[in-house]
């Protein structure tokens, strides 16, 4: 048997998240679904990270054994051609164990996952981007919300940007960083964690708009934190403009990754 690493990208706007479901209409379902009519088998396959629905992937990692004798760009091209237009295999790389003999594991290797969020921070809405990033009419300061988000650094109960259903066994999560970016009118959030709970991105850009708003200082954040009380900080914002951008690995394991861009579709 050979382990097998898949790159994937897709648009999550049509699909009910990341991992599947009986009714077969998340990202998840339509990979299998188009590596079992590759493969004449079926596959299954184990994610970096779940995304909710509506969320995007520059780079989503997955691995799947499979005993087949395929070229890997066979693997990219032929998944391919039964997968929809919005979610695409970008490389595929067959990954042996290490000298110790370690198993790769596309959530457990991971050693970091970064997010994108774009958000369009203008008096109108924009045609062009509906469904690819959140937006914002009110003016929003990056200055503040920069020093907002230097309060999330390190490690910490992320329990007040946890989701109610979130189903991870503990809130602590190692923080790695928070910035605030500005483009024109729009705005990118890119935040690298150790790993996330449910919704904990969306939670943290919805406190960082609030604090950039004015409705709240930046220490706010930090007494949001230390509450560990999901009732003390800002509704959970919308999925749109949520990107996986990357999943971070040991060089050891000799992954084709590529850089996601600060915004996606360029």
């Amino acid at each position: 048997m050979k382990r097998i690493a898949l790159g994937v990208q897709y648009v999550g706007t049509a699909w009910n998240g990341y991992q599947k479901q009986p009714a077969r209409d998340t990202v998840q379902d339509q990979l299998e679904i188009a590596l079992e009519k590759f493969a004449c088998t079926p596959v299954a396959t184990t994610c970096a990270g779940r995304t909710d629905a509506g969320v995007h992937a520059i780079e989503q990692v997955v691995h799947f054994d499979t005993d087949l004798s395929r070229a890997m760009q066979s693997w990219v091209r032929g998944v391919n051609a039964f997968l929809p237009d919005s979610i695409v295999v970008r490389w595929a790389a067959e990954v042996p164990p290490d000298a110790q003999g370690n198993e790769f594991h596309a959530r457990f290797s991971a050693r970091s996952r970064t997010y994108r969020y774009v958000l369009y921070n203008h008096p109108n809405p924009s045609a062009l981007l509906a469904d690819r990033a959140g937006w914002v009419f009110r003016p929003l300061d990056v200055e503040r919300m920069r020093e907002g988000a230097r309060h999330l650094i390190g490690t910490h109960d992320f329990s007040s940007f946890r989701a109610s259903g979130c189903q991870a066994r503990s809130p602590v999560k190692d923080m790695h960083e928070v910035s605030v970016e500005r483009h024109g009118d729009l705005i990118v959030f890119t935040v690298r964690a150790s790993a996330f709970l449910h919704h904990m991105v969306r939670n943290i850009v919805g406190a960082l708009i609030y604090v950039g708003q004015g409705r709240n200082e930046p220490d706010w954040i930090e007494h949001v934190l230390n509450s560990r009380d999901r009732d003390a900080a800002a509704p959970t914002f919308m999925p749109d403009g949520l990107y996986l951008a990357k999943i971070e690995y040991d060089p050891k394991w000799g992954l084709p990754q590529e850089e996601g861009a600060p915004l996606p579709w360029l």
